[in-house]
């Protein structure tokens, strides 16, 4: 496969992520060092990323242009949530993250802080495809790998709810966490589960093929995974209008 394959970006979602903070800038990751001071985060807004927005290959992607400037990606450990499967498929045909409550779970995930213009630029990338809402989460336990301690974070979160199997969420196996009582299912593993409920005797290349190549398709797919979908609620979610 060519890195231009769309089989390639849909089946290895959610890309390389790091294992520590760094600053993306100029399409590369620059390794944070331990007690390296992080840039100046002031006007800056802290953005939970929860599956490929973690990783520097799809930021690049979505900042292709060294004039959108350093994002600051800390790494951090969350409380009581979890990374799991959205009920849709993304318009490159990978099966994308979400989050979901999780009591007992601490899930290891990374803030990307955003400046105004940058923020604009990921709503341009996350809202307009109406798979996901913007909010923020209080109260939150978070244990910051680096920077300053917070108790609150700004998130996308699916408006189609939560991807579940035998009525239970199911997280993404490439995200660390510990304590999960709900099975994980890597993103090949989800998609042979999506493609057994919507069209079984299709070869998974075909099918991932079909859902990138036909908006309609791809739509009543993600509409008929909503079926069993569990909701995301938590009460001190503030869902921000864009």
């Amino acid at each position: 496969m060519s890195v231009a394959d769309p089989l390639l970006r849909a089946k290895t979602y959610p890309y390389p992520i790091p294992d520590r903070s760094y600053v993306f800038d100029r399409g590369e990751a620059r390794f944070l060092g331990a007690g390296e001071p992080v840039p100046d985060l002031s006007g800056r807004l802290p953005v939970l990323a929860v599956g490929s927005n973690q990783s520097p290959e799809q930021l690049a992607r979505k900042f292709d242009d060294p004039a959108w400037g350093e994002i600051p990606v800390l790494r951090i450990e969350l409380q009581g949530y979890d990374s799991v499967y959205s009920p849709h498929i993304a318009a490159y045909g990978a099966i994308a993250a979400t989050l979901q409550q999780a009591p007992g779970v601490t899930v290891t995930l990374f803030v990307t802080w955003l400046d105004d213009r940058q923020l604009t630029r990921m709503h341009e990338t996350e809202v307009n495809s109406a798979n996901y809402g913007f909010g923020r989460l209080d109260g939150l336990e978070i244990d910051c790998e680096t920077g300053p301690a917070i108790d609150h974070l700004y998130l996308y979160a699916s408006s189609r709810g939560t991807l579940t199997r035998d009525d239970a969420p199911i997280p993404v196996a490439e995200i660390p966490a510990r304590n999960r009582r709900w099975p994980a299912m890597t993103q090949i593993e989800v998609q042979h589960l999506v493609r057994d409920r919507l069209s079984p005797d299709a070869d998974l290349d075909d099918f991932i093929h079909q859902s990138v190549a036909d908006a309609d398709l791809r739509r009543q797919r993600s509409d008929r995974l909503k079926n069993g979908a569990r909701p995301f609620d938590p009460p001190d979610f503030q869902a921000i209008a864009i």
